[in-house]
């Protein structure tokens, strides 16, 4: 059985503001299983996505170690962290981040213009990823033309369009009704169940952890005791 696809040994995140020094993360410990689903849950300002961040490379840790697919984070430039993301980190926003004035073609195809794919291929990952997540009709329309939750769909086929080994969402349905938020966590968990996607997924909504297979807790930057699972 191969290791952990994510290893977070030691780490602690400070950040200076006004003169005074806030922690938002303290000697975190974290390992993550390959085809795991982890719902990372917390009140506002726990560190959730301090911690997502840095797993993602956007962020560097102020001690300890993040080692992700074997690399130690802290050990890559940002020229060299930028590549790496973009070969093996989808990231889903809350807010969508998309580019207003492209279609939905065109802003899930954005994270293929910086590999060496065809033209052709990068037609065919598109078009396979909008239709993972049921927006084959729908990839002409920018995003004026879409309701909130196809938006979002639209950044999840963004996200997974260079097949990354592990996909980082920081609160997916935050800015959705519970109509469209049920509709993304089921295509996260379908994501997971059948393309066996590691998924981290802060949240502090319980009903969305729910669709998770393991949950974890931070408070005031602490990882509490124990992990839960589906089953529990």
């Amino acid at each position: 059985m191969s290791g952990p696809i994510v290893q977070v040994s030691g780490v602690s995140k400070s950040f200076a503001r006004d003169g005074f020094e806030i922690v938002a993360l303290d000697n975190v410990n974290l390992d993550i299983q390959r085809g795991e689903f982890l719902a990372l849950m917390g009140p506002s300002g726990s560190g959730k996505s301090t911690l997502l961040n840095l797993l993602a490379g956007i962020d560097r840790s102020t001690k300890g170690v993040v080692n992700v697919l074997g690399t130690d984070l802290a050990r890559l430039k940002e020229s060299e962290l930028a590549v790496w993301r973009n070969s093996h980190v989808g990231y889903i926003f809350q807010t969508f981040n998309l580019i207003p004035v492209l279609t939905a073609f065109e802003n899930v195809e954005l994270p293929l213009l910086l590999t060496k794919l065809s033209k052709a291929k990068r037609r065919e990952n598109v078009q396979t990823a909008l239709e993972l997540v049921g927006l084959s009709d729908r990839m002409n329309h920018q995003p004026r033309q879409l309701s909130g939750g196809q938006e979002q769909r639209v950044a999840i086929a963004r996200a997974i369009v260079a097949d990354p080994d592990l996909l980082l969402a920081d609160e997916p349905t935050g800015n959705l009704d519970a109509r469209s938020g049920e509709e993304i966590l089921n295509i996260l968990a379908t994501l997971n169940r059948e393309l066996k996607k590691t998924i981290v997924m802060v949240t502090h909504d319980p009903h969305a952890a729910a669709y998770a297979t393991h949950e974890r807790h931070l408070e005031k930057g602490l990882l509490l005791e124990g992990a839960l699972s589906a089953a529990d």
